[in-house]
């Protein structure tokens, strides 16, 4: 399973059509997606393509391929106008023998990891910093970066997972700059 993995949209359009774009292109089955689309937050600027009611209507056109779990942005006000759900803390993925555990990052992360089995990966957004981390017992750090306000020098970014591998890409060019 393809599957195309992203944080932290943050209301940017310009940044939310050129990941779509991107997810066409790759043939990925599946958009997860750890939080925070729509709404920047009081601790980011104001992102230049900011416009969350145009992200909204995009997002809600590829309703059938996201997964999302809730970032620490999101809001019941949130799920009133996205079409697929948002609120879920945590969603549990298999692909390619993979055990994945998507949370946004805010509760549980790699200073506070939920309960994990050996070997099992856990998918966070919220620090807006690509990472892959080996930690516990077996376990991989996986965080995609922001796909709006990257932090700490990493470009703007999403994941490519295919055949157990993840494959950091730059959003702008879709060129792979780390792998895990």
């Amino acid at each position: 399973m393809k599957l195309l993995i992203a944080s932290d949209i943050h209301g940017d359009y310009q940044c939310a059509s050129a990941l779509a774009e991107r997810y066409r292109e790759s043939g990925a089955e599946r958009l997860v997606l750890l939080g925070d689309l729509l709404y920047h937050g009081p601790r980011n600027d104001l992102p230049s393509g900011y416009a969350p009611k145009k992200v909204t209507e995009l997002l809600n056109s590829m309703k059938e391929h996201i997964l999302c779990v809730r970032g620490n942005c999101e809001a019941e006000v949130d799920q009133m106008v996205l079409s697929f759900p948002v609120l879920a803390e945590y969603a549990f993925i298999e692909a390619d023998g993979v055990r994945m555990l998507a949370t946004h990052g805010h509760k549980h992360g790699l200073d506070c990891p939920p309960p994990l089995r050996t070997g099992d990966v856990l998918l966070c957004g919220h620090t807006h910093v690509s990472a892959a981390v080996r930690f516990g017992d077996g376990n991989l750090y996986i965080n995609p970066g922001s796909v709006s306000i990257p932090k700490e020098d990493t470009p703007k970014s999403y994941i490519i997972f295919e055949k157990g591998v993840f494959s950091f890409r730059r959003l702008d060019s879709g060129e792979e700059y780390m792998r895990a």
